[in-house]
């Protein structure tokens, strides 16, 4: 069977179509108020066309491009949890009927989604939720349910921007599993075509309803050439080997004093990354004492009360929590959850007020470390050398 087909630019409108025609709600990258947001896509032109986006430490901004590309632009601030794992869930609500409560669960009553131009990076987010929400011992119906009925579009990634660094993770920029289709545009002298690979059944009951042919292999050539490219062009890195035992053995390093000088204790790095999951569970009941509610709400480790147990909170200072959400996404996430919780999407980088580098941090505490074991063995020598007198 052939695994690499080709569709022409002006095709992608017709993919949107057929995704809709099979009942599904299209969402995608789109422009809303100078910000990059995941919407309701309901034509090709919704899409970013012809715009790029800039990322650094603490900055974002989109430019216009030269190229009129559909998938220019890569990630803004928001992620694709918010569809699978609402920011805001109703999980019952329960009425008074005379001495008793009628109770009644949630009722999912969204369409099911064709998630259209997801990351590779992205992509392993999603594998991250499926341990946590799918496949642990106690599934979480919503998003499991949600998640079953989700299509899946990728977008393998032509350009990187200066916070990537998922290829020094593996997880990108080329999609390598978890999708229903995975599409690599091409732009060159002219030509705008899409590479296209399928990687499930349902992705190949929809290629088939578009005309396509099979991929030429200079048309793969050109498409893979693009993809490894962007890996080439990414800065930053995180070095992963060792890194967990490193953490677990640095709960004191001095360099947690330094980071936190300048953290603001937002939340901005948990709330934009797409794998934190942290929330909260709240009951409330109205005014006239008739209807209760429990809702789920998203919560960041940042906040005081996250840490909150009889007593008062376990991580009340700005040092401990950073601490705890770095060491939770890069060690204790591994024995929780058998992979990191970072995917390198970078995220966290862009939209920190004060451009905090998580690969950047790690690269320091290692130095610190380093630098206060030599610093301990010189005086350990100088002690000895002092008692030998």
């Amino acid at each position: 069977m052939e695994k690499f087909f080709l569709i022409e630019a002006l095709q992608l409108q017709q993919l949107i179509e057929v995704l809709q025609n099979r009942g599904y709600a299209v969402l995608g990258p789109t422009l809303h108020q100078d910000d990059l947001v995941y919407d309701e896509v309901r034509a090709a032109s919704d899409l970013p066309v012809g715009w790029l986006d800039e990322h650094e430490a603490g900055s974002f901004r989109l430019i216009r491009g030269e190229a009129q590309t559909f998938f220019g632009c890569l990630v803004g601030q928001h992620s694709w949890k918010q569809f699978l794992f609402p920011a805001n869930l109703r999980l019952w609500q329960a009425r008074r009927q005379e001495d008793s409560w009628q109770v009644t669960a949630f009722n999912d009553e969204e369409p099911p989604y064709a998630f259209f131009g997801v990351r590779a990076c992205d992509l392993a987010a999603l594998e991250v939720h499926d341990r946590t929400f799918a496949r642990g011992r106690h599934p979480d119906p919503v998003y499991q349910g949600r998640r079953d009925q989700t299509f899946i579009v990728a977008a393998n990634c032509t350009r990187s921007v200066a916070s990537c660094f998922c290829a020094s993770l593996g997880t990108g920029p080329q999609a390598a599993s978890g999708f229903d289709l995975a599409l690599t545009e091409v732009l060159d002298q002219g030509n705008h075509f899409f590479l296209v690979e399928v990687g499930t059944e349902r992705g190949t009951a929809v290629l088939d309803s578009l005309n396509h042919r099979p991929a030429t292999e200079a048309e793969v050539a050109a498409a893979r050439g693009l993809v490894a490219e962007a890996a080439r062009s990414q800065s930053r890195s995180l070095e992963t080997e060792g890194l967990k035992e490193f953490l677990y053995n640095n709960f004191e390093n001095p360099h947690w004093d330094r980071v936190v000088e300048r953290c603001l204790t937002c939340g901005n790095c948990a709330i934009s990354c797409p794998t934190c999951f942290c929330h909260d569970v709240q009951d409330r009941i109205d005014v006239t004492g008739e209807v209760a509610e429990r809702w789920r709400y998203w919560e960041v480790c940042f906040s005081v009360d996250h840490s909150y147990i009889h007593g008062g909170a376990i991580r009340p200072s700005p040092r401990s929590r950073y601490r705890q959400w770095l060491t939770h996404k890069l060690a204790t996430w591994v024995d929780q959850f058998g992979c990191l919780g970072c995917i390198g999407c970078g995220r966290c980088i862009t939209w920190c007020p004060v451009g905090i580098d998580l690969t950047q941090e790690v690269r320091w505490l290692k130095a610190a470390a380093v630098e206060a074991a030599a610093s301990k063995t010189q005086k350990s020598t100088g002690e000895k050398a002092h008692g030998n007198h």
